[in-house]
C-alpha cells in the first residue's frame, strides 16, 4: 500500500515566505545579508528536512555563496529593464515594481538551489513566483545576464531552455516543447535564444533542437519550431482587413 503523503501545516506558505527573505537578501549590502542570512538558515534546514532534502552545511555555504554572488546579476536584469521599457522612470521602480524582474530573481535563486540537487523546493519557490507574477519558468532553465521580460503574464520557459545574454521577451511568449512524453525527460526539449534577441507578445518556439540566431527579431504571434538563422527578422502576416461599413 502506498505510504500516506505527510506534509506539515502550512508548508506552501512556509516556503513562499522563505521565498521572500531570499529574494530581499539578495538585494542587501553584505552586512545586512549576513545578518539576514542567520535567520533564514533556521526556516531554510526546516523546510529541506521537510522535503527530505538532504542538504547538509556543505550545501548551506555553497547557497548561500550563490546568494551573496547574486546582486550583480540581478542589478544587470534590472538595467535591462529601465534600458529598454520607456515606461521604466528608474531603476528602483524595475526592483519594486516590475513582474519580470521578480520573476528573473526568483528564477536565479530556484535555479541555484537546483544545480546544488536539491529536490522540490526550486521547483516550489518557480511556482509561488509563477502564482505572483504569471511568469513560468522552470529552475532548471539556463539563463544569461542581461534579461528582461515585458509585462511577464503568460510567459512560460521550459526546464532544457537556453537563453543567452541580452535577451528580451514579451507577455505570453513560450518556449517550450513539440512533445510531452515522460520517456524524454532527460533529453533536451526546449530551444536556445542565442544574444541580442527580441521576442515580441505571444510567439511559440518549441523544439529542443531550435535555435533562435544572434540579433533576431521575433514577431508577436508566430509559431517557430526550426531554427532561424543570426539578424532575421521573423513576422506573422495577418489576413484581417478593415473596410468602411
Amino acid at each position: 500500500m502506498q505510504e500516506t503523503l505527510q506534509i506539515p501545516f502550512r508548508f506552501k506558505e512556509k516556503v513562499e515566505d522563505l521565498a521572500k527573505e531570499l529574494f530581499y537578501c539578495a538585494l542587501e549590502v553584505h552586512d545586512k545579508q549576513e545578518e539576514l542570512l542567520k535567520n533564514i538558515k533556521t526556516a531554510f534546514f526546516y523546510v529541506s528536512e521537510a522535503l527530505d532534502c538532504g542538504l547538509c552545511n556543505t550545501k548551506w555555504e555553497q547557497f548561500i555563496a550563490e546568494i551573496k554572488a547574486l546582486k550583480p546579476k540581478l542589478q544587470l536584469d534590472a538595467e535591462a529593464a529601465y534600458n529598454s521599457d520607456p515606461a521604466a522612470k528608474s531603476v528602483k521602480e524595475v526592483y519594486l515594481a516590475y513582474p519580470g524582474f521578480y520573476a528573473i530573481a526568483m528564477y536565479r535563486i530556484s535555479h541555484i538551489l537546483w544545480q546544488l540537487g536539491i529536490p522540490i523546493l526550486p521547483r516550489m519557490i518557480s511556482e509561488y513566483s509563477h502564482g505572483v507574477t504569471g511568469t513560468d519558468i522552470h529552475p532548471g532553465a539556463t539563463i544569461g545576464h542581461s534579461f528582461f521580460i515585458d509585462h511577464a503574464t503568460g510567459v512560460v520557459i521550459g526546464e532544457t531552455a537556453v537563453i543567452h545574454n541580452n535577451v528580451i521577451i514579451y507577455q505570453g511568449v513560450t518556449l517550450g516543447g513539440i512533445k510531452v512524453e515522460k520517456e524524454l525527460g532527460n533529453t533536451k526539449r526546449h530551444p536556445t535564444i542565442k544574444n541580442n534577441v527580441t521576442i515580441y507578445a505571444n510567439a511559440t518556439i518549441l523544439g529542443g533542437d531550435v535555435v533562435i540566431g544572434e540579433g533576431s527579431i521575433i514577431g508577436a504571434n508566430v509559431w517557430i519550431t526550426k531554427s532561424i538563422p543570426e539578424s532575421s527578422l521573423v513576422t506573422y502576416k495577418s489576413d484581417i482587413k478593415i473596410s468602411k461599413r
